[in-house]
């Protein structure tokens, strides 16, 4: 059975726009130092390696979904990996009692990562 073209299209767009979200907090993350460093410390984590070993474990989960000869299993467990993330950030905002604005980017990004998930679900079910 093909794919739809409507099903390819979505999934790249929702993935174009997670995978960019990821891209610019791993930026962030990365080259914004004291800034991320103290966004880090606020929410309980350790501000330095952790804060590092995240960011290039983003990159690498962006690469992944991205390169379409990757294996699906790699992709999987990238799409398992910003999950973790994902529900990570909006339970350490919760955590601290942050403000109900804090929590928009983490809860806009699981959308887009759901978004994203379900379409390349709905590929891979179509390939087989």
């Amino acid at each position: 059975m093909k794919t739809s073209k409507g099903v390819i299209v979505c999934f790249w767009i929702f993935t174009a726009l997670f995978c960019l979200e990821m891209t610019f907090t791993a930026y962030y993350e990365l080259l914004r130092l004291p800034d991320a460093a103290q966004a880090f410390t606020r929410l309980g984590f350790p501000s330095n390696a952790f804060r590092v070993e995240l960011s290039w474990a983003k990159i690498v989960g962006v690469v992944a979904l991205l390169i379409p000869v990757v294996p699906a299993r790699i992709k999987e467990w990238a799409y398992a990996g910003f999950a973790i993330n994902l529900v990570s950030a909006l339970i350490a905002h919760s955590a601290i009692s942050d403000r109900p604005a804090a929590f928009f980017p983490s809860a806009l990004t699981s959308v887009l990562w759901g978004l994203s998930y379900l379409f390349w679900r709905k590929m891979q079910t179509t390939m087989v």
